[in-house]
């Protein structure tokens, strides 16, 4: 009878949680082009592929590729170069509502390390004015052979967790629990490999007073974001998926 019931509870919790965890989209990189889930305007000619040499699962992944003067039209003459997936405007999320991101990065053993700035997945508060700070609210970094997890809701940056090791040469599979709030009620729970690097609740976006309206929206980068260099970089992508609690 025990058995029973414990069966019975397994079987109603399992249907009320696959029915609050809605899959919002999700991107294996199976197809020939990239997903229309994704801008293209944040990437140059001939820096994205979907190849199968480095593979997470299936037969294909994403492939990003940076090389030196690598900037889009409307930022030639920054300080900066980007190649990145930026999810479309449709896609982003709502302030105070709760998502999970989960993906799969790669970064090669033979990657340049480099002191500079260099961000490989964030999260931005979306500005259509004049936002200062213009940094993203959650980001991924890699600088000097250090992965680690910053988040900024003011001018000070709080890194919130250190890879110990080296992170080249691996799949680095990451899961995020996000609810941005410029209140008390903010989320940010972290998984990598399957183990939980961080839980946070607190503030976790900019409020009015940095320029960022009321309501406020946020949308996922990933990619290679950083200062100028001469170094060549590469980076690889699998199993997007984004749902909503």
């Amino acid at each position: 009878m025990k058995k029973f019931l414990l069966i019975a509870l397994l079987f109603v919790y399992q249907s009320v949680f696959s029915q609050t965890i809605k899959t919002v989209t999700s991107d294996n990189f199976e197809g020939d082009q990239l997903s229309s889930i994704w801008r293209t305007d944040k990437f140059i000619e001939g820096a994205m592929a979907i190849q199968s040499e480095i593979v997470k699962s299936g037969k294909k992944a994403c492939k990003l590729t940076l090389r030196s003067g690598d900037q889009i039209e409307e930022e030639k003459g920054t300080k900066f170069e980007r190649a990145e997936l930026r999810e479309k405007n449709e896609l982003m999320i709502n302030e105070n509502e709760r998502c999970i991101y989960s993906f799969s990065l790669f970064i090669p053993n033979d990657f340049p390390i480099v002191e500079t700035r260099l961000v490989i997945a964030q999260w931005k508060q979306n500005c259509s004015g004049n936002c200062d700070p213009d940094n993203p609210v959650i980001a991924v970094r890699f600088e000097s052979g250090r992965l680690f997890i910053t988040l900024q809701n003011s001018f000070e940056r709080k890194t919130l967790f250190e890879y110990s090791g080296n992170p080249t040469g691996k799949w680095l599979d990451f899961k995020f629990d996000v609810c941005f709030s410029r209140t008390g009620s903010g989320i940010l729970k972290v998984d990598l490999n399957n183990q939980k690097i961080i839980e946070f609740k607190g503030i976790t976006a900019y409020s009015e007073k940095y320029g960022y309206p009321a309501g406020g929206k946020f949308y996922f980068k990933t990619g290679l974001y950083r200062d100028k260099l001469a170094q060549t970089m590469t980076i690889y992508m699998d199993e997007y998926k984004k749902e909503k609690l």
